[in-house]
């Protein structure tokens, strides 16, 4: 089960939109609940008690609490749903990235790039349950999903695993077999000593990428301009 929802102020727009995205999951067949809001407030209240959302449309330009700032809250209570924002007006689009939204679309061409931003983004989550990463030690078994690390680090002979929710494991490999086994172009080395999940890099500045929750992590000259090649791969058509 996929949870969608839809967020405008102007209550036509929440319709439409709403057919729109019915009409998407009942031709590829996929399972979904869809909640709609025409206040951004009442959806940011349901977000903090605790509701769940793999993916959010939201207008920009709404009342009391416009798009962007409904965004902070998103990712603060759930850092891994994608975000859809559709609006008129494209100076939104640098700060959009900032805040590491998934797909810009302008209403001017929704009829050619909204099917096209939603089909992606529900791609991405269903393949999102299919990639973990295998932990199997004699003490232990575990499976990350891959959406659920944030960065690995060297530590000695292991290499530690910080997850998005702040905690913590660890596996007794190198860093380059752990790279290895992730086989996947959603990581990427900043230095010699720490991999970084694209998805969660929030900006390159001074020597360093910023993630989520405000961590630095050195990134080294020689790898500054591969890791930008691959934000801009990764992150190219979703914004």
């Amino acid at each position: 089960m996929i949870y969608i929802a839809i967020c405008d102020d102007d209550e036509k727009s929440v319709v439409e939109l709403k057919k729109r995205v019915d009409s998407l999951l009942k031709e590829n067949k996929i399972l979904a609940t869809i909640s709609v809001y025409s206040q951004s407030r009442l959806l940011q209240y349901d977000i903090e008690e605790g509701k769940y959302f793999d993916l959010i449309l939201s207008d920009i330009e709404m009342p009391n609490m416009d798009g962007m700032k409904l965004a902070e809250y998103i990712k603060k209570y759930l850092p891994e749903a994608l975000v859809i924002f559709i609006t008129s007006h494209t100076k939104y689009a640098v700060d959009a990235y900032e805040l590491s939204i998934f797909r810009y679309v302008p209403k001017s061409s929704i009829d050619l790039r909204l099917n096209h931003a939603v089909n992606d983004a529900l791609k991405l989550i269903r393949s999102r349950s299919e990639r973990v990463y295998y932990i199997n030690m004699p003490s232990r078994v575990e499976k990350i999903p891959h959406q659920k690390i944030l960065y690995i680090e060297r530590e000695g002979k292991k290499s530690v695993i910080t997850l998005t929710d702040g905690s913590m494991t660890y596996v007794r490999k190198s860093l380059a077999n752990v790279f290895k086994e992730l086989d996947s172009e959603d990581f990427v080395y900043v230095d010699r000593g720490n991999i970084v999940n694209i998805q969660y890099i929030m900006k390159i500045k001074d020597g360093s990428v910023e993630l989520e929750n405000g961590i630095r992590l050195f990134a080294s000259h020689a790898k500054i301009e591969q890791i930008k090649k691959k934000i801009s791969e990764f992150w190219g058509e979703r914004i």
